[in-house]
């Protein structure tokens, strides 16, 4: 694997983020019954986009995790695309992201 693809994927398991800002907490969004919460994960200079998707159902918390090869210069535009991608998942498929 090309070291690149390691760090991402190693991001999107969980192990090891390389500094403090890879593991900031930003706010979830609210959007037509579901929770956004972005996630962007560092992809050497720049930030990828990644977030979960959470609604409750019956009192079951049910979570989809995206992530998209999507890059941008900096953390702040990652947070705003996730969540705008995660808006569009949500818009395009509903609850089947939970199937």
């Amino acid at each position: 694997m090309t070291p690149g693809i390691g760090d991402t994927l190693r991001g999107i398991f969980g192990s090891g983020a390389r500094d403090g800002a890879a593991q900031q907490v930003e706010q979830p969004v609210a959007y037509k019954g579901y929770m956004i919460q972005p996630a962007p994960r560092p992809e050497g200079p720049q930030w990828l986009t990644a977030g979960v998707i959470t609604k409750t159902v019956d009192e079951t918390v049910r979570e989809h995790h995206f992530i998209r090869g999507d890059l941008y210069p900096s953390r702040d535009s990652a947070v705003e695309f996730s969540i705008s991608k995660g808006q569009q998942i949500i818009d395009l498929e509903g609850d089947r992201i939970f199937e």
